[in-house]
């Protein structure tokens, strides 16, 4: 039975707080059981060595 997830942004903007970004999908509850974390592109999130703003960051599961 696949359940939708809520997966949020750990990046952080200029000001060093949470972006705020998020995307939602699926996972097989029975096959994963724990927390999922995946890399995606966060379009808010901070690029101290660049200067600019986005960047691929860590998401991870959160309640939805």
């Amino acid at each position: 039975m696949r359940d939708k997830i809520k997966m949020a942004s750990t990046g952080t903007t200029k000001a060093g707080k949470r972006t705020g970004t998020f995307r939602t999908t699926t996972k097989n509850k029975r096959t994963m059981a724990e927390k999922f974390k995946q890399k995606y592109f966060d379009p808010r999130a901070y690029n101290p060595e660049t200067g600019k703003t986005g960047m691929h960051v860590l998401f991870e599961e959160t309640k939805l």
